[in-house]
């Protein structure tokens, strides 16, 4: 049977991304699924299809026997020499599916299939772009929001972004555009999901290995990222290199370069701290902006320091809501207690 479906082939490789080769195979295995409502008894359904030379037969084949017993692989001779003259017991024959059989099988069905094949290539294809990027910024369009979530649109790929990943004090419009960093890329039953975040750690790390050199070459190092996202940063840096000082390196002339990142996090506010193997040391530093006068260590098993601070630091340290002292705790991995220091 003669078709003339290259062309339309070709056009639907263009327009999905997917390789010819892929619909093909669709369209074979369509082509099997529909037949098996004419090759009723399981027979070993062959399909040659060469749609660049415009040729389709969808075949079985069978024994010639006096006493067919087996219909799946066999047929009477009677049967096999209405369609071969002359053949033989033991012979084996081609029965071809009817040229107007094969024009009339359940064309939806067939579809059906070919949409499905093509569609677990292209979802294929999108795990494949998307799962080697985890980790990196995208910047998508919001396209629609949908009860938890909002669409955004990469490169026609849907991309979701839970509410709970944007900051507490940002709100989207459709068409806006919107940077983040993809945090899952998950096969699922309706296909891959792309989850991206603009609260996790990551993206903060991210934007400041965009803005700052000596993060992207390796010099400084992010030992740490502690978030209260929109809100306040710690960031523990480590230089690997005695003459770069990490912190200038990464607040800038002016405070250009944190200044860029904090604006990007609708104006979280961001302490740069230089990492410390010593919990004393560390902890000093992780109040900041809170200058503290001394550090002590209260509980070693359970891990808890006693940060003195002078009275017109007591709320620098502590923070709006508790934040700052929290944070510097995280950061650390030790409770820390905040008293106020008693001068005499």
């Amino acid at each position: 049977m003669k078709v003339n479906v290259w062309n339309t082939i070709l056009q639907l490789s263009k327009e999905r991304g997917v390789e010819p080769r892929i619909i093909i195979q669709a369209i074979e295995e369509s082509l099997r699924v529909a037949s098996a409502r004419f090759f009723i008894h399981g027979e070993d359904i062959q399909v040659l299809f060469r749609p660049e030379r415009g040729e389709l037969r969808v075949y079985v084949s069978k024994k010639a026997v006096l006493h067919p017993k087996n219909p799946a692989r066999e047929l009477s001779l009677e049967e096999a020499r209405g369609i071969r003259p002359g053949a033989n017991p033991g012979d084996e024959v081609e029965v071809d599916l009817p040229a107007d059989t094969l024009g009339r099988i359940s064309a939806q069905a067939a579809k059906q299939v070919i949409f499905q094949k093509v569609r677990d290539a292209e979802q294929e294809k999108i795990y494949g772009q998307f799962a080697p990027r985890l980790g990196e910024i995208i910047t998508g369009v919001v396209r629609r929001f949908e009860n938890t979530v909002i669409i955004l649109e990469v490169n026609k790929t849907d991309i979701v972004f839970p509410l709970r990943e944007k900051l507490f004090n940002e709100e989207f419009q459709r068409g806006d555009s919107v940077k983040a960093v993809i945090v899952q890329v998950l096969r699922g039953f309706r296909g891959p999901q792309i989850i991206v975040s603009r609260a996790n750690a990551q993206f903060l790390a991210k934007l400041l290995e965009l803005e700052i050199p000596e993060i992207a070459n390796g010099t400084i190092e992010i030992r740490d990222i502690v978030r209260q996202p929109g809100e306040r940063a710690k960031v523990a840096v480590e230089s690997k290199e005695r003459d770069i000082d990490p912190i200038g390196a990464c607040i800038g002339v002016k405070g250009n370069r944190i200044l860029a990142v904090s604006k990007e996090l609708a104006g979280e506010k961001i302490d740069i701290i230089e990492w410390n193997p010593s919990p004393i040391l560390y902890a000093k530093a992780a109040l900041s902006p809170a200058k503290v006068e001394n550090v002590l260590i209260q509980d070693t098993a359970d891990k808890v320091l006693l940060a003195s601070v002078s009275g017109d630091q007591l709320s620098l340290a502590i923070g709006k809501k508790g934040i700052n002292v929290k944070l510097a705790s995280r950061l650390v991995g030790w409770k820390i207690s905040i008293q106020e220091e008693q001068r005499t």
